[in-house]
């Protein structure tokens, strides 16, 4: 008989109580704890010899894309932000005993030198460059416009958009055909909360600069396409990107009744950098618990 997992049960639904914590975060406060494949996540050599630069790759949805990918045999480097570093040396960790080149280069994503060193540095470390995950993102719950400072809108936008940018025009001009950029947007791009005005604006550039990009590169042989989560179960929710009253309740709005973890994202990601979706760019795939996107 196949092995069935019910979706609504297979992890935990609210009510949660997890601590609040400081902005980056910490896979290691969060209660219950996050998924991101450590155990659960199995490879199949889907990605053998590929070489691969994951963004937030300490924590949530880059931890897991990070890890899947290495399982899957691609060689990894990690960024993440220095005050990060213990759960990356988790990260790192994890990797190297998947027979992989793994490496975290720790930097902050807002600083357009920092982008183009940090995929050189990848890519010096690999021996090339062919899969670009941008996972990596900034998230500040505010109940107003007039609560959002120009320095939380302008930070929200380097770390989102510019960043994101900065890395696929320095990825770009290295990148052989074949090769695939993935970009994190979000069900923010389509139905953004009233209380996440920043972050859901970035989200919905990012969808537009996928297809745009896409269109650019395709000719190229290089395809272009992002994950849209709902509800993700992660360090980055605690720690600013939610209040803590609405944690509580996380996740139960979705027909599945529950939040996502990071893990469950990890297969979408895996599946857009292989050449199994060799005829898919320019897309915009959701990871949502049952909202369909428009």
């Amino acid at each position: 008989m196949p092995s069935l997992v019910n979706p609504v049960t297979r992890f935990p639904g609210p009510p949660f109580d997890t601590p609040k914590q400081s902005a980056p975060g910490t896979v290691h406060k969060l209660h219950p704890p996050a998924d991101h494949g450590e155990s659960s996540y199995q490879g199949s050599g889907r990605l053998k010899g590929r070489r691969a630069l994951v963004t937030g790759g300490d924590s949530g949805i880059g931890r897991a894309a990070a890890i899947a990918f290495a399982r899957e045999g691609a060689h990894v480097v990690i960024n993440y932000l220095p005050e990060e570093e213990e759960d990356a040396r988790e990260v790192i960790a994890l990797l190297e005993k998947e027979g992989v080149v793994a490496k975290g280069i720790a930097g902050d994503l807002k600083n357009e030198a920092f982008c183009q060193s940090l995929v050189k540095q990848a890519s010096e470390a690999m021996g090339g460059l062919d899969i670009l995950a941008n996972v990596a993102g900034k998230q500040t719950h505010q109940k107003t416009i007039e609560d959002i400072s120009t320095d939380q809108f302008d930070a929200t936008f380097k770390t989102n958009v510019y960043g994101l940018f900065w890395l696929c025009k320095a990825a770009l001009e290295i990148m052989p055909s074949g090769s695939t950029i993935v970009n994190t947007a979000s069900i923010q791009s389509y139905d953004p909360s009233a209380i996440l005005l920043d972050y859901a604006s970035t989200k919905a550039a990012i969808v537009a600069f996928t297809k745009a990009l896409a269109g650019q590169v395709a000719e190229r042989g290089i395809r272009v396409n992002a994950v849209a989560p709902g509800p993700v179960w992660t360090a980055l929710q605690p720690s600013g990107g939610q209040p803590m009253e609405k944690l509580k309740d996380f996740g139960s709005q979705v027909p599945l009744k529950r939040p996502g973890q990071p893990v469950e994202c990890a297969p979408v990601y895996v599946l857009l950098a292989s050449n199994e979706s060799s005829f898919t760019t320019g897309e915009t795939y959701g990871v949502t618990g049952g909202n369909p996107l428009p």
